[in-house]
């Protein structure tokens, strides 16, 4: 049985769903940051994935994707320093009652 491109695609597709589902429905910061990541991995997957079937003999996918995950590692410290000093400030992660970025 030969191993075909959508064996890679759907749960790339699922879990990009579950990400855009997460980010648009939730409310605390933490858990959107968590559903950004894991569309950018989603997208990570479909990055090595079209490199290996669409051109196997070269590495430009694979090289997107460690690209994409060290910037998505500065996001996330980035983000997470944010989160960090909105907490110590109102004592709430909840995105609802944040209205301003400088307190």
């Amino acid at each position: 049985m030969e191993i075909t491109m959508l064996y890679y695609l759907i749960p790339s597709l699922i879990m990009f769903c579950c990400g855009v589902y997460g980010f648009i429905t939730r409310r605390n910061m933490i858990a959107i940051l968590i559903s950004l990541e894991l569309m950018l991995n989603s997208v990570d997957i479909n990055f090595a994935v079209f490199n290996r079937f669409l051109f196997p003999g070269e590495l430009e996918g694979m090289f997107f994707t460690l690209f994409a995950i060290g910037i998505a590692a500065a996001e996330t410290a980035l983000a997470i320093a944010i989160i960090i000093n909105v907490f110590r400030v109102s004592e709430k992660i909840d995105v609802r009652d944040v209205n301003k970025m400088k307190f």
